[in-house]
């Protein structure tokens, strides 16, 4: 029913597209899956991004802002909720993706990173479990984190991961 419900909220509010589709990794140069959420901005809203980019909030492969003019009124509430994130169970059902792993991280946002190939060799581990819906950084403070302290909270839980991790990530 939630899955009705945002979809024909989405539907009404703006039209189609109903989901979103992006490229994502867990590296850079690393195996891309096509990352599923529901549209919570506008239509055109990656053609904008460039314009906005002064505005992020954050660092590194990590583009946030707070109050995003992109976001719909149906984008506000599903965020909210986490909502949006829902059709990343489609990457679950796929063998894609798992519930708890390191987050994927767009593939447009690498370009804005000034790492060394040396760098993203040290972080391959990241790329060692399937990626998740959620994970270690998200619970540890999500927006407010920074690039390089969210990698090193991924590559805490590649080297600890175990189903009670995961089961206390979840909680």
């Amino acid at each position: 029913p939630v899955f009705v419900l945002t979809a024909l909220s989405i539907w009404l509010e703006s039209g189609y597209p109903i989901f979103f589709l992006q490229k994502r990794a867990a590296i850079k140069g690393g195996k891309t899956i096509n990352f599923y959420k529901f549209r919570s901005m506008i239509k055109n809203a990656d053609e904008m991004k460039d314009s906005l980019f002064d505005l992020n909030e954050t660092d590194g492969a990590l583009f946030k802002i707070k109050d995003d003019p992109r976001t719909t009124r149906v984008g506000k509430f599903i965020r909210r909720f986490s909502i949006d994130e829902l059709p990343q169970l489609i990457n679950v059902l796929k063998g894609e993706m798992s519930i708890v792993g390191p987050r994927p991280l767009p593939i447009g946002d690498f370009k804005k990173l000034r790492e060394s190939k040396e760098y993203w060799n040290s972080i391959r581990d990241r790329e060692r479990l399937k990626p998740g819906i959620t994970g270690l950084w998200q619970i540890s403070g999500r927006s407010k984190i920074g690039f390089r302290e969210m990698i090193w909270l991924d590559l805490y839980y590649v080297e600890n991961q175990s189903l009670l991790f995961d089961l206390e990530i979840l909680f």
